[in-house]
């Protein structure tokens, strides 16, 4: 850092406008200048004097000499320099999103909470408002962040502060992680991959509030070649006929299938009803060449394994 009264005057000029500065060293070996803090007041005096923004990161860096003076100077002859005494009129989570983001960046979230992930998630639709409250009643409300991503519409729009941005944020990025799920099973072999297999059910089915019955197609390798929804019931009975479940797995030339449905009560235990369909479906696609490998019933935390527990 340049030496003398200048040096001294000018971080104290960027420690007035709420900036941050950080000396690195870059990829090539090089200083690195990393400028962070209340830095979009002053964005037309940071990028005059060389800086380029980090949009992943959310900071200003420079190279070459010693940027501080130079942008001391820029910051006093441009706006945004705040007079002394105003931090009191800040709120009190005046650089909190800041700083959750930069914990996030420094393990991509490994280390959050939940309720934190959840904050950090209701920033990108709720500007310029503590969500920490909201994001902990969230979680106490429906259970855990797994529940508040699985919720009604409904009932998140009946929290305050909610838009419909909030519902549309919150069920895109559900969708997001069923699909990424989804991909890690879709066209590999399905016995080798049980437990992601299973992952992809629960997270799928395992939150909703009704039964729906869905199939798992295999080939003569046990490849996973598709994944359908078949039928969608009440709270504890989904309609499942034999004859409609052999012809679809005919229809897409698989030689086993896996049959999947979930238990809303949180209770995978299957019923009498449940084993009376798969020993009806399991002979059925004997007769015709298609193997039952399998009924799994799975609820939010658990699944129940027909093959395992020596039902087929």
């Amino acid at each position: 850092m340049p030496g003398g009264g200048d040096a001294k005057d000018a971080l104290e000029t960027l420690e007035k406008a709420g900036l941050h500065l950080i000396e690195l060293t870059g990829p090539d070996g090089n200083p690195l200048f990393r400028i962070s803090g209340n830095t979009h007041p002053h964005r037309a005096a940071l990028r005059g004097v060389g800086g380029e923004w980090d949009k992943l990161l959310k900071v200003w860096h420079f190279t070459g000499d010693h940027p501080v003076v130079e942008i001391a100077e820029a910051i006093k002859k441009g706006p945004g320099l705040e007079e002394p005494g105003d931090d009191g009129d800040k709120p009190h989570y005046h650089g909190h999103r800041q700083r959750l983001r930069d914990r996030f960046l420094a393990d991509l979230g490994k280390s959050l909470p939940d309720y934190e992930l959840l904050e950090l998630l209701l920033f990108y639709s709720i500007p310029r408002v503590d969500v920490k409250p909201l994001a902990k009643e969230l979680i106490s409300s429906f259970g855990s962040f797994g529940d508040v991503l699985n919720a009604d519409p409904g009932r998140l729009a009946e929290f305050d502060k909610v838009s419909q941005q909030t519902v549309v944020h919150l069920k895109a990025l559900r969708e997001a992680a069923l699909r990424l799920s989804r991909a890690e099973v879709m066209e590999k072999p399905a016995l080798s991959s049980w437990q992601a297999l299973m992952d992809y059910c629960r997270a799928s089915m395992g939150y909703n509030k009704t039964e729906q019955f869905r199939i798992l197609f295999l080939n003569r390798k046990n490849v996973l070649i598709a994944d359908e929804l078949q039928q969608e019931g009440t709270v504890d009975h989904t309609p499942v006929y034999p004859r409609e479940v052999i012809k679809r797995a005919l229809d897409l030339n698989a030689s086993a299938i896996i049959m999947v449905h979930n238990h809303p009560s949180g209770d995978p235990t299957p019923s009498k009803m449940d084993i009376e369909m798969t020993k009806e479906i399991a002979e059925a696609g004997e007769r015709l060449g298609v193997t039952l490998h399998d009924h799994v019933v799975v609820s939010r935390s658990n699944y129940y394994s027909f093959k395992s527990e020596g039902l087929l």
